[in-house]
């Protein structure tokens, strides 16, 4: 069995001497640095490099520069995706991006975990875990993401965070590492309902009211 094959099966495998992986990572790396000097105004030469990356790639995808990927054909990203600045995806193992998924900047999305047992790891043994992603999952800016890891629909992953276990859907989840929060519920469109309700007091010279009304956040019945 080769050391590819190992990876994807879920051993313990050594990518740092073998020849197939390592001309795979410099494939990509390549591309990436193709991708990231492009101007930032001309998304279509962005989108056909994205597209030699991307295993699978959805329409409408917008990725801000810098970005990095190991091999990329482990990737998949649906419709309306999005990633901010200095997104990194780390996919020895499948990573899954569902449809309108937004990634704040700084975020890094890792399948890779080193052997646990110090003599494994200095042999340079490592495994690569899938990372799964619903739809409409918006992370927060410096989130991680572990391998092994699923996230539910519609899901709100807080700036931060660490996630190292299934999140499930509809949630609003947080910390180090990421738990479960609260349920995302119809309350939450309400949240920033404030400033339009009431702009008109700005408008009418009554400023103080309007600031105090959206710092408490309570929506016109």
């Amino acid at each position: 069995m080769t050391e590819k094959e190992k990876r994807d099966w879920g051993f313990l495998y050594n990518a740092n001497y073998d020849e197939e992986i390592l001309n795979e990572i410099n494939r990509c790396n390549d591309l990436c640095h193709e991708f990231n000097q492009i101007k930032p105004s001309d998304r279509e030469s962005q989108s056909a490099v994205l597209k030699q990356i991307f295993f699978k790639m959805g329409k409408n995808v917008v990725v801000n520069t810098p970005f990095w990927c190991d091999f990329g054909y482990n990737t998949t990203v649906g419709d309306y995706f999005f990633a901010n600045h200095n997104c990194q995806i780390l996919d020895g193992g499948k990573v899954t991006f569902g449809n309108n998924v937004f990634i704040a900047p700084n975020c890094l999305f890792t399948t890779a975990e080193h052997a646990i047992d110090a003599k494994q790891r200095n042999e340079g043994l490592e495994v690569a875990l899938p990372i799964t992603v619903g739809n409409s999952v918006w992370f927060g800016a410096g989130v991680i993401v572990l391998g092994g890891v699923t996230i539910g629909d519609n899901t709100v992953i807080a700036a931060g965070s660490v996630v190292t276990k299934d999140i499930p859907s509809n949630v609003i989840a947080a910390g180090v590492p990421c738990r479960v929060l609260r349920k995302i519920t119809e309350a939450d469109k309400n949240k920033y309902n404030a400033p339009l309700e009431y702009a008109d007091l700005i408008l009418n010279g009554d400023p103080e009211t309007y600031l105090k009304i959206v710092t408490e956040y309570k929506p016109l019945e």
